[in-house]
């Protein structure tokens, strides 16, 4: 009997996978063209990444000091796109709220391709990516629990493997017509809550724990990492869902709109807060570590090449925060979508050039290196991200109509939704 049940499931999901294969194969001219872009980036992104594993990494601007740079800035962004999923799984499933519940699997799904995007950033920063098998056990050794990195590395990889699990057995079980096993899916959701807090807590430890490194070195980091992912990952969302519902025939409802941007609001304001309280600590205490600062927000002598960004990320992430706090304005498209492309731009910035740079500059040494990403690093950054949207857009492809009902196991008649 049990032999049975393991063929029948096998081949359910075989189904499952045979269809969506199937259903992402085929769309309309402007999903074809969409796939078509995206390739075209992926290889050149792939070209300028054998190049950089054949020559080195010379053929990037990192060097001795500054030794991070623009890979580890979308890393870092990435994990708190990762980690907004939360914004959406606290009133889905804490307070049972329905018109977010309905939408939370696109949270989850959005988790998932941060993560991969994420993963594939550590490994283009990598030097000698041949030497990775020594972070995987038992071939290699990971420094766990001693080491943050291991920390983050084994983190990451949970929480996709808790997200995976999810949207995969939710979509699963609505193609064949069933509700999704609450013993399972509950207790996953609920271990996700903390975990996405985790994610990006301890990626911001990878940078506090770095005593030498005063810009860092904060005990506010952690929250501000939490605070700015909390309106990043929401503003892509939002963006997202306004597309589906104005191309497909997925209803979502104005008041989980409102709702996101009303949350996005207050994270924004407590982002604001913390960077506030920071500067004034630097600022008023007026010591040797306020060196840094001042080169993210001033220049030092002639060197003031990060300056626009510091202010440009300032006034972004205000214009975004008044947009949103007041209702009539993050209630009407306008506001609300420039408002959450205000966001993720100075969000972007924030975590990028403002967060790396400013930490490693000056060096040990007092020198200043001026650091601009080159032509290789961007193509690379843009084959990494086209290859999360490409992930993004087939998952896409597979639920919208599982959600709609279009997309059904052959004995069942169709959904009006996803069971929730």
């Amino acid at each position: 009997m049990q032999h049975e049940n393991a063929d029948s499931t096998f081949q359910r999901f075989s189904c499952f996978a045979r269809g969506s294969v199937r259903l992402i194969a085929h769309g309309n001219s402007t999903y074809r063209l969409w796939l078509a872009l995206l390739a075209l980036l992926i290889v050149s992104g792939a070209a300028a990444y054998m190049n950089q594993v054949r020559t080195g990494l010379v053929v990037t601007a990192m060097r001795d000091p500054v030794s991070w740079g623009f890979y580890i800035g979308n890393f870092t962004f990435l994990v708190g796109v990762a980690a907004a999923a939360v914004v959406l799984v606290i009133p889905a499933y804490i307070y049972n709220w329905k018109p977010i519940r309905e939408i939370v699997i696109y949270g989850e799904l959005l988790a998932i391709s941060a993560i991969c995007m994420c993963l594939l950033f550590v490994l283009v920063d990598i030097g000698r990516p041949d030497r990775f098998w020594h972070l995987i056990p038992p071939l290699g050794h990971l420094n766990f629990p001693s080491s943050i990195l291991a920390w983050d590395v084994a983190v990451l990889n949970l929480y996709f493997a808790v997200n995976f699990v999810v949207a995969t057995h939710i979509l699963y079980r609505a193609f064949h017509g069933q509700p999704y096993r609450k013993k399972l899916v509950v207790p996953l959701v609920l271990l996700s809550i903390p975990m996405a807090v985790g994610i990006h807590t301890v990626t911001a430890f990878l940078y506090n724990g770095l005593a030498a490194r005063p810009y860092w070195n904060s005990s506010i980091l952690a929250p501000q990492f939490l605070a700015s992912a909390f309106c990043s990952g929401p503003a892509i969302l939002l963006v997202v869902l306004q597309l589906l519902r104005r191309f497909t025939r997925f209803e979502i409802q104005d008041q989980a709109i409102w709702k996101i941007a009303e949350l996005m609001a207050y994270a924004m304001f407590l982002n604001l807060f913390l960077h506030g309280a920071e500067a004034f600590k630097e600022y008023y205490s007026d010591t040797e570590h306020l060196l840094f600062t001042r080169y993210w927000y001033s220049g030092l002598g002639e060197h003031r090449t990060l300056v626009p960004y510091a202010w440009s990320a300032l006034a972004l992430n205000l214009a975004s925060f008044i947009l949103f706090i007041r209702p009539s304005w993050r209630r009407n498209p306008v506001t609300l979508n420039l408002g959450c492309l205000a966001t993720y731009a100075g969000v972007y910035i924030e975590k990028g050039m403002g967060l790396i740079i400013p930490g490693l500059t000056p060096d040990a040494l007092g020198e200043i290196y001026e650091y601009y990403p080159t032509l290789t690093e961007l193509r690379v950054a843009a084959g990494v991200f086209a290859l999360g949207f490409l992930i993004f857009t087939l998952m896409l492809k597979v639920a919208v109509p599982i959600s709609l009902g279009e997309f059904v196991g052959e004995s069942k008649t169709p959904l009006p939704s996803v069971p929730t």
